[in-house]
């Protein structure tokens, strides 16, 4: 079966103003996000890359703009079960306000009962995007065969919740898992199960180096919707 190639978006605006961007339109890549977007075609030139199947939001597509110029081969295909998750009233709001609200230790704490004002449920991203993949391998397969690698980009709560789906871990231990923007992250799939082989690669450590504590990284929460890397 397929080699999935999970690349997170860029860094965007929203990520830098410490919005939850969601489903908002508008929201585009920072420079940082534009810089890591560049070095994305030589980050992944070795792999023999079989198609791209993106998020419809900006964020993602502004992402994979460089490596589509460096590939004009390359078949690009629009995927909504990959887009972020529906957050509903809570979108476009700011996270330091959110961790305020009682439905934020839900999502933190038992994520598989949270549903957004509005929105959708964490369930049902979750099970949205997993229906995605397992379509997309057995169609890579099929047009591309089994030792096929193909890149999907999308957003760090679904590269999250593929990740525990990929380790057979509850939703409920996503929040565990932390991917930062345009890092790769790597399953390969087989007929009996998946193999985790690369887990939130950026190809540097500056994410690593200690930084000035808020008070979510005190309570030990989770990023909703993933955070904005290293500085």
């Amino acid at each position: 079966m397929p080699m999935l190639i999970l690349v997170r978006h860029g860094r965007s605006t929203a990520n830098t103003a410490g919005v939850l961007a969601g489903w908002t339109p508008g929201v585009a890549l920072d420079e940082r996000g534009a810089a890591q977007a560049a070095a994305l075609p030589g980050r992944l030139a070795q792999l023999p890359l079989a198609a791209a199947v993106t998020s419809p939001l900006q964020r993602c597509q502004e992402t994979l703009a460089p490596l589509l110029a460096a590939r004009p081969e390359l078949p690009l295909h629009t995927e909504d079960r990959i887009g972020e998750c529906h957050y509903g009233d809570w979108s476009g709001r700011k996270l330091a306000e959110l961790a305020d609200e009682p439905l934020m230790n839900v999502v933190q704490q038992h994520p598989s009962a949270a549903a957004f004002p509005g929105g959708e449920s964490m369930r049902a991203m979750h099970a949205r995007a997993v229906e995605a993949v397992r379509e997309w391998n057995a169609r890579i397969e099929r047009e591309h065969g089994a030792d096929a690698v193909y890149l999907m980009c999308s957003h760090g709560d679904l590269i999250k919740a593929l990740v525990a789906d990929a380790l057979g871990l509850h939703l409920d231990l996503f929040q565990r898992i932390s991917v930062e923007p345009c890092s790769v992250t790597a399953i390969r799939y087989t007929p009996t199960r998946p193999f985790l082989v690369r887990l939130g690669d950026t190809g540097d450590f500056a994410g690593l180096v200690p930084r000035e504590e808020t008070p979510a990284d005190r309570g030990g929460d989770a990023a909703v919707g993933g955070d904005a890397g290293a500085p």
